[in-house]
């Protein structure tokens, strides 16, 4: 995918260069070849089954590891460890053992180490495959920097389901572009320093009713078409392993799923690392009903492909007996081992020397990533609305009233999974405010209102004092991190406590108003839409959250910002995604018998890839290169952009089809290419989009990908609404085998 030019980029690049000697060198991935393969044979012939099931043991920091395991061989990786000191010793440990097999130190690097960059549901809405293997590769370099040297990230699950909470985890909606921001995470993380185990492998982010945990039940050709090929993507770049999901897909457990873990994985892509259990995933099998103990549970995870058990102590427990009882096969565990075995020598592990334990994660945020985050995070706000132009702050505002608990909330603005990162290190958003406004003699005061949870509006009186008083005023609201995350699936997501109330009561002010939203998932707004002329959604924008809202807000930087998912009215809409099938009954709004609610609209209250700027964009001259298409050609549109505004600005130009005809009912619309583009202020630029014929296509429930001949409808434009430019017509049907793909689904944008 091409990316224009984004400003502060080039520099930040050259920021990564230049703290080269201050981090650790990332070392890429040695290419797969005969010496590694040798090696790993050489060793693998020289262990006891005992050191071979070590290998699959993956043991968290603190009970139950004890470290003599380690010495002893029996612990081939190690989660939790954050520390050099720690790691240090845990090195030195395993070079004491007979075979001195270095250990793989895991942690859950999501976005960012003590530097804490926008969750990742906030970071897919820049967008930018270029920003996201930016934020994981600083990311990377900070945690390799005190040992780390394997992350659990990327969350390659797609969701359409706003209830579940570790929907924050992900990229929203869409496989295409779940496809290119997981490879770039990938690609980040091992520039950085880190090898990624993508997760959660797969059909976790579709659970029933939105109950993390809970069920999935997806028809193969929809898991081919839609769930896959963002884990497809990341195991062309190269993941080194991938993490098997908690949850049983059509009845099947994933970390007992063959057909995932073997046939599609390890046949159909030709995967060569390892796959590790989620936290206890085996011992849970029991819980699943296919298992009765914890040795038929070790059996049916590592004959369905799970090489390595984390924290479920059941592979070191069980797998020896289980082999020697002629249940489970030697070479099955050999082939685990030599996985695992030939991942730690691809990533240098046995030529690498140990970590200084004098090292210590204060060593950051430098200027740097500060200025690395703040520049990511103010690309992923979204202005939703924008009313009568309030937003950015005018400059006859010469007082400020910020309202609202999460404008001073260093720690919530970090996001869960914040790894090793201090509230200390925050820059909130009041904080950001002040700052900016003091160069510009603005006054800011500041009142909660509410306390986190908004349950307590005790303070409402004194910051409706603080709204009168001032010209402008800014809300900043939303969900606090303890309601957002794993285990934290919500059956309304409307805003929590009394924030609804606060905010009616700030708009009744009659002062001009725009809303900061903070959380970690759409949130059903309600009349707060129609009271607060502006909003816009801030994620959790993490270390930097507070000077980068206040460039948007204060308007030197445009938002740039497009939905990753849709926005629902209401909670009961859900799951609720752009691409979903037509119906026979579409909606006709006099008619009760068509789709639709009796008590609420069809539509969404902002459209996937939907976020507007402090400038406009308008399209024209789009053109289709060819209008007949064969095999191992490209759908390729070219259309004009121009920014008719007054501000510089970036747009998302995005591109979607449609099938109308076929032998399946097909998706009404679907994202197949995009690119974010620089513009100032009256310019235009001539952008391109490519599309394998490939990817027109659908998958059968066997993995094969059938492309039909017929027509295709091309929209582009500025979201998921896009008008149509355009139809192609594809001249023949064919066929691509399971085991034949030319060019996978999920990396279908051009480069």
């Amino acid at each position: 995918m091409r990316l224009s030019d984004v400003h502060g980029l080039a520099r930040l690049a050259l920021a990564l260069v230049l703290t080269g000697p201050f981090l650790p060198q990332a070392k890429a991935q040695e290419a797969p070849g005969p010496s590694i393969e040798r090696r790993v044979n050489e060793l693998l012939g020289r262990m006891t089954l005992e050191e071979k099931v070590g290998q699959l043991n993956l043991v968290s920091h603190g009970p139950p590891l004890r470290w003599e395991d380690i010495s002893e061989g029996k612990a081939g990786a190690l989660l939790n460890f954050n520390s050099a000191q720690d790691v240090a010793r845990a090195q030195a440990l395993a070079r004491q053992s007979r075979l001195k097999i270095p250990p793989l130190f895991g942690l859950d690097v999501l976005h960012g180490f003590r530097t804490q960059f926008p969750l990742p549901l906030g970071e897919a809405a820049a967008f930018s495959p270029r920003l996201s293997r930016l934020a994981a590769e600083w990311a990377a370099r900070e945690a390799s920097y005190v040992g780390v040297n394997w992350t659990f990230a990327p969350m390659a699950d797609l969701s359409r389901d706003s209830r579940w909470g570790r929907i924050v985890e992900g990229f929203g909606e869409d496989p295409v572009l779940g496809a290119a921001l997981t490879a770039a995470r990938v690609e980040g993380f091992r520039d950085g320093g880190l090898a990624a185990s993508t997760k959660h492998f797969a059909g976790y982010g579709a659970p029933q009713g939105g109950r993390d945990y809970d069920t999935t039940y997806i028809p193969r050709a929809e898991m081919y078409d839609t769930y896959l090929p963002p884990f497809r993507a990341a195991a062309e770049a190269g993941s080194a392993s991938f993490m098997a999901a908690f949850n049983a897909l059509n009845g099947e457990p994933s970390t007992a799923n063959g057909w995932l873990l073997t046939d599609v994985l390890r046949g159909q892509w030709g995967f060569t690392g390892f796959v590790t259990s989620d936290w206890v995933g085996i011992g849970e099998l029991v819980n699943h009903g296919i298992a009765a103990d914890g040795a038929e549970a070790a059996r049916k995870a590592i004959l369905a492909g799970v090489d390595m058990d984390m924290m479920g102590q059941l592979y070191i427990k069980h797998l020896p007996d289980e082999v020697r009882a002629g249940r489970v096969p030697e070479s099955v565990v050999d082939e685990a081992v030599r996985r695992v075995l030939r991942t730690k020598f691809h990533m240098g592990l046995f030529d690498r020397p140990d970590i200084d334990p004098s090292r210590l994660d204060s060593a950051f945020p430098t200027p740097e990533s500060r200025e690395a985050a703040r520049a990511v995070a103010r690309e992923t706000f979204v202005l939703l609305q924008n009313r009568g132009d309030v937003l950015p702050v005018p400059a006859s505002a010469r007082s400020i009233a910020v309202i609202g608990p999460l404008a001073d909330a260093p720690q919530d603005q970090l996001g869960p999974h914040a790894a090793r990162g201090h509230k200390e290190d925050s820059v909130t958003i009041v904080e950001g405010i002040r700052r900016r406004a003091q160069g510009s003699g603005i006054t800011v005061r500041h009142a909660p209102a509410c306390d986190l949870l908004c349950r307590d509006a005790s303070g409402l009186q004194a910051a409706l004092e603080a709204a009168r008083q001032s010209d402008f005023v800014i809300a900043v609201f939303g969900e606090p991190q303890e309601l957002s995350g794993e285990a934290a699936s919500r059956a309304d997501l409307a805003l929590n406590g009394k924030q609804a109330e606060v905010l009616e009561e700030l708009a009744r002010t009659g002062k001009p108003i725009a809303l900061v939203l903070m959380g970690g998932r759409p949130q059903v707004l309600g009349p707060v839409a129609e009271r607060i002329p502006a909003i816009l959604m801030a994620w959790y924008p993490g270390t930097e959250a507070g000077p980068a809202v206040a460039d948007v807000l204060f308007g030197d930087v445009s938002p740039s910002g497009k939905l990753p998912l849709t926005w629902p009215r209401s909670t009961g809409q859900l799951p609720l995604y752009y691409n979903r099938l037509p119906t026979g009954r579409p909606t006709l709004p006099n008619n009760r018998f068509t789709l639709q609610y009796i008590d609420e609209a069809i539509t969404p209250l902002y459209p996937f890839g939907w976020g507007l700027s402090y400038t406009n964009f308008a399209y024209s001259g789009a053109a289709l290169a060819k209008a007949q298409l064969s095999e191992g050609e490209a759908l390729e549109v070219s259309v004009n952009v121009t920014n008719t505004g007054a501000r510089d600005g970036q747009e998302v130009v995005q591109l979607y089809i449609r099938d109308p005809v076929a032998s399946r009912s097909r998706p009404l619309r679907q994202l197949k290419a995009f690119e974010k583009i620089a513009l100032k202020a009256g310019e235009t630029k001539r952008v391109t989009l490519r599309v394998p014929v490939e990817s027109l296509g659908f998958h059968l429930d066997d993995g094969t990908l059938l492309v039909e001949a017929g027509a295709i409808q091309v929209f582009v434009g500025g979201s998921s609404l896009a008008e149509q430019v355009g139809e192609a017509e594809i001249a023949q049907t064919f066929r691509i085998p399971p085991m034949g793909r030319r060019a996978s689904a999920s990396s279908p944008i051009a480069q």
